[in-house]
This record gives structure tokens, sequence and C-alpha cells, in this order.
């Protein structure tokens, strides 16, 4: 570990313009990659003392060994030599975004003498147009056999063009006039380019020429009388009509736009883009990224958009960018993608209507992504046993921890207090071991005292069941050696309390840990590995260890403890709500006259819970059995004078109210 004052440069020396610097560790390797307005301001952030910093800045800064910059013009300037040096560099401290998947393009080669439409992945090439990019290659391929009926350009290989070329005869697709034929001289270089970039303006949304032109042919020729072309010219715009039905219609307008939206967690992030040209979805892309630096959501979006856009051709630059968050240099971006535009870009956060709409359906793909990506990580038995053998190594602990159990207290301003208790087992949830608890001796809002309640409640449950259950000796139930049954014999069911954990996991930090810890050893079980889990820096703490544990970032046995303490975060706020909204019901309820203990259990079970109770009209009240006319009116004269008191954030699961 280097000590950052070792190659801290003199503040003096360092320039107040705007520039990009790079960090390089003892071996001379770029670890990380930033820009700047002012140099010696950014700089002299990374030299503060170390317990100031994030853990991931921290990190990277006694990573690396010597620190270096380059002094630009302007701010645009530093954003493409940033985005330069990252490419070339590949910094590990940087966020690097992948694609969740690879995205099929629609691409129409105009570098070549004869244009060709292809379907392809990977990299853009230099003069080729691209579409997309889409989610089914084989979307794109029968969108493309419907085009080539009405712009018969060449879909053929290089080598099936020249041998039809050699051979005097054209393929298949020239025969039945979904191909102009080139190769073999039906029409010129010039009149086949031409049809290629009619082809191109149709996918690029100019759609209503065509369709009139094709329309406004098909009227002339019937009144010719030419009815065989007329019927050609109907199927030709029926064609067309079925391609734009497979693009879905988001905006009434010719709306030009990249929708972006961000799903993240501590550790990971994902992405998804929706590109619409001229109102149309015209494709759909997401990526996932490691969260390696100490970056907000602000950040992450500035970084996706430099990855995204730094090398993008004119046509890939939307006239305006939809965002969830704005970047801090807001402006330094709209200026370079105006330049690589040639016309105005704007970026902005949607506040209403179809555009906030279609950013919250992005977000919910983002999410998805996200949940899909952490479910194939965490579904695949190499990664999950390699989680494990790193949390036995991380924590020093004698056995693999197959069993964890990890604990989580939920509150609200000291009231209806509850705990959770999730079980993975060989790394995966075992949801029907899962256990809740209700704080029961616990005044006020008391994290700590709750935890030592709940670890103690549980593992004496464990105690008195391992003494009550009878032993096995030469396979008769007795009292022997062989230690206590954890099967009931009379129901065949195991017993709930029965199994020992390899690994207790709190959520929290060394308050949290020593009051897990001295629950335990207060029933004389010191046999079982207790840690603590901080969520602000993902730090993994010991009991009596004055330094926490630091697991890597890439680390699979941290991802898994992650997806752990989450879990039983979830699964606690979950039974906070539901407990909650009963209470408050119960308390809405208490004052509505002829309204006994009996009928308002009745009324829960029927509606669950307040906010259902709150929307149901009169008559579905009525229909609660026990529950009368008069009674039913009384019932939403209290729930409708009543102030809402609580709200849940869904996108954090955090429960407020007054």
């Amino acid at each position: 570990m280097t000590n950052p004052a070792s190659y801290r440069p003199e503040p003096k020396s360092i320039p107040t313009a705007p520039g990009v610097y790079r960090f390089r560790d003892p071996g001379g390797r770029v670890i990380y990659v930033g820009k700047a307005k002012d140099l010696r301001a950014r700089l002299a952030s990374y030299f503060q003392d170390l317990t100031a910093l994030h853990q991931r800045t921290a990190t990277m800064v006694t990573t690396a060994a010597s620190v270096e910059w380059t002094v630009v013009e302007t701010e645009v300037e530093a954003l493409q030599l940033e985005y330069s040096w990252i490419k070339e560099f590949e910094p590990r401290f940087n966020i690097k975004y992948r694609d969740d998947k690879s995205y099929p393009w629609l691409a129409i080669t105009f570098n070549e003498e004869y244009p060709r439409v292809m379907v392809g992945r990977g990299a853009k090439r230099k003069g080729v147009k691209y579409f997309g990019p889409y989610s089914h290659a084989w979307a794109i391929r029968e969108t493309v056999d419907l085009l080539l009926r009405v712009f018969p350009m060449r879909s053929c290989s290089s080598g099936v063009f020249k041998r039809s070329a050699q051979i005097g005869r054209p393929c298949l697709l020239g025969y039945i006039d979904k191909c102009a034929a080139p190769c073999v001289g039906r029409v010129s270089a010039q009149e086949h380019l031409v049809i290629a970039q009619d082809f191109a303006d149709f996918m690029g949304g100019r759609t209503d020429r065509f369709m009139k032109q094709i329309e406004k042919r098909m009227y002339g020729a019937s009144q010719m009388q030419d009815y065989e072309l007329a019927a050609r010219l109907r199927d030709d715009l029926a064609a067309l009509s079925k391609a734009l039905e497979k693009q879905a219609v988001v905006f009434g307008d010719a709306t030009d736009a990249d929708v972006i939206a961000l799903a993240e967690d501590p550790l990971e992030v994902a992405v998804q883009v929706f590109h619409v040209r001229a109102g149309r979805i015209k494709g759909q892309r997401g990526w996932v990224a490691d969260r390696v630096a100490d970056v907000d959501s602000s950040g992450l979006v500035a970084d996706f958009l430099l990855q995204l856009y730094a090398e993008a051709d004119a046509d890939s630059v939307p006239r305006e960018i939809l965002v969830p968050h704005l970047p801090d240099d807001v402006g330094t971006f709209e200026s370079l993608l105006s330049e690589l535009r040639g016309a105005k870009t704007k970026i902005r956060v949607p506040k209403r209507g179809d555009k906030k709409d279609l950013a919250l359906t992005v977000a919910r793909n983002a999410a998805e992504s996200l949940a899909i990506h952490k479910t194939k990580r965490a579904s695949d038995l190499t990664t999950r046993n390699r989680a494990l053998e790193e949390i036995q190594q991380g924590l020093g602990l004698v056995e693999v921890p197959l069993r964890i159990e990890c604990y989580d207290i939920s509150n609200l301003q000291g009231t209806e207090m509850v705990g959770s208790m999730v079980v993975f087992e060989d790394g995966l949830a075992r949801k029907s071991e899962y256990r809740r608890f209700v704080i029961r001796n616990v005044d006020g809002q008391n994290d700590v005292a709750s935890m030592h309640e709940v670890i103690t409640r549980r593992f004496r449950r464990l105690l008195d069941e391992r003494r009550a259950a009878p032993d096995v000796v030469g396979g008769q139930i007795g009292h022997g050696d062989e230690g206590p049954l954890l099967v009931d014999p009379e129901t065949g069911k195991a017993r709930k309390f029965s199994y020992l954990p390899g690994l207790v996991i709190v959520d929290g930090g060394p308050p949290q840990v020593a009051a897990a810890r001295k629950a335990l050893d207060d029933l004389g079980m010191d046999d079982v590995a207790v840690c603590g889990l901080a969520k602000r820096l993902e730090e993994v703490w010991l009991p009596s260890q004055v330094d926490p544990v630091i697991l890597p970032r890439s680390s699979e046995g941290l991802y898994l403890m992650q997806r752990v303490r989450d879990e039983a975060h979830r699964f606690a706020i979950t039974h906070h709500r539901s407990r909650r909204s009963k209470s408050m019901v119960e308390s809405l309820l208490d004052d509505v006259p002829g309204l006994g203990e009996v009928r308002r259990k009745a009324l829960l079970k029927h509606f669950g819970s307040l906010r259902k109770l709150k929307a149901a009209s009169y008559e579905e009240i009525a229909e609660v059995p026990g529950i009368g006319a008069q009674t039913a009116r009384a019932i939403v004269a209290a729930v409708t004078a009543a102030e809402p008191t609580v709200s849940v954030n869904t996108a954090t699961g955090e429960v407020t109210g007054q």
C-alpha cells in the first residue's frame, strides 16, 4: 500500500486550467483517468486524510504511485482527451460499461460500390450506415425481407455477388424481384445507390414521402386500368405498413431522442437506452458495469454519455437526450454533442407528459436488466462456490459457510420495530427458512438493542429445540451421543430453528456486530461466526477488530454478502409495511360506531391494506360479510377524513411518515 503523500505534487506546480489527469501504479500502468475544470483544486481533493475519502477513492490513491496531467484549452477538449485515454489505457478504477448482451444492427455498406444491406454485430466501421441496435436479429431480417420488395437493393455477400457476375445470372432474389441485380447489370451503380439511399431514408424515419408516392402511383395505375401494376403497388404499400407496425409509436410528433435510465446498487449499475427516431422506437440497448469508483448518479450519467457518444457519427447523435440526472458539466457535454451532430443537441430530465412516461418505462427495463444480471451471476454453481471460499478466506473462518443467516432491523421513528432473518444455503436463498420478529422488549429507536433481542430469541429457540429433541441411538429414538434429531418424528419436517449457521451477518457496523456477538456469548454459543456489512462503504466488520475487512470490489464473496444483506432488508421492509398498514387501519376504525374487533379483522382480511380500503367504494365495503350499509357509510367517512401519515419510497424501500 502506497502512502499518497510520497507522490503528492507541489500544489503550486499544478495549473488551475482545465485538463485531464491520470494516476499510475508502481509498475507504470494507468489505473485511473479523470478530467477537471481546475486541475489544482481537483487533484488536491485526492490528497486529504484517507479517513475523509470514500473507500473506493482511498483504495485508488493508495494503489497509485504517481500522478500526471495534461492541460487543454477547453472543457470539451478535456472530455475528448479523457475518453481517448480511457479507451487506450483501460484503467481498472474507471467505470467500463459492458453490453449485457450482443445486440444486432441493421447496416448498409455505403463504403462499397454496390451498397449491401445486412444484419451484423460488434463494432461500427467507417462508411457504413447503422440502424438500431435491435433486440432480435430475426426481427430485423423480417423487416429487411419486407422492405426489399419496395427497395430491391443488394443483400448478398461478396462471394455470391462475384459468382453471379461471372456466370451472368442473378441469384434467387434477383428472379423474385427482391434485388435489382446490379451484379448482372440490370441497374447501374448510380441507380443502385439511389435505391440504397431510399432504403436508408425509410429506415431513418422519413417514411411519409414513400408511402404517399406509392399510394399516388397505385391510384394512377388503377385509373389507367393497369390493374396488375396497381395490385403490385398495393402489396408494396402493405409491406411498408407492416414494416412500420414493427416499430412502436411512442410520440405523435417527429421526436428525435435517446432516452436513458439507470438502475444501481452499491456494487453495480445497469443502463438502458431507447433510441427514438421520428417518434418511433428504433432500437434498444443495455449495459452493465461494476461501480469501481466513487461516483454518484450524475457522474454515472456523465461516464455513460462519454462512452456512448465520444466516437459516434453525426447520424447517431439525436436532437435530444433524456436522462435521469443531469451531469455536473452538462453544458460541456451539450457543446461536444452539438459539435459531433452539426446541430444543437439538448440534454435534459423529463418532468411530465409522454416523455416522462417513456423514461419510467426505460427505468423499469434497466431494473429488470440488473435483476436478470444478478440472477444469472448468482445461479452459476462455480461462481457460488468461489464466493463461499472467498468469504471463508476473507473472514478467516474454519469452514466454508454453507449456511448463512442475515439479520436486519426496520423501524419507523422508533415504532413498529421489526426484525428479519433470511437464510442462504450453498449461496442460494432458502425462503422457507425465513423468519420475522416483532421487537417486544426495546423502548424507542434502538437498533443495537433490537439486534441483541432478535439474535437472542433466534438462538435460544435453537437451544430449546435441541434440548427438547430426542437423540438418535442405533436407529431408535432415544437420548444417546449421536446428537439431537433435527427432524420432527411426528411431522417428518425439519425443526424450524434446529440448524446452526456457518456465518451470521448483521446489517450494520461495529455496534450491531458487538450486540450480536454478546447475544451469542450470553447463550454460550461461541462457535458461531459473526460479521457485519455496513452499507455505506460495503465494509465487513468482525467482532473486537478496530479496522474492517475490505474485500475487493470484484469479489464474488462480497457480491454474495451484499445480496444476502439486501434480501434481509427487503424482507424486513415488507414485514414492516404490512404491520404498519394493518395498525393504521385498526386505529382509523377504532371510532367507527358498531365496528368491533371481529368485523375489523374481516375488513383487514378482505382488503389487506389501508390503500386498498381507501380505494374501495361504498358498495364494495358493504359486500364484506358482517358490514351493513350504515357501517359501510361510517367506514367511508372515517378513511376519507384521515390524512395520509405514511409513505414508501419504491426506489429505496424506505418507509417515511409522520
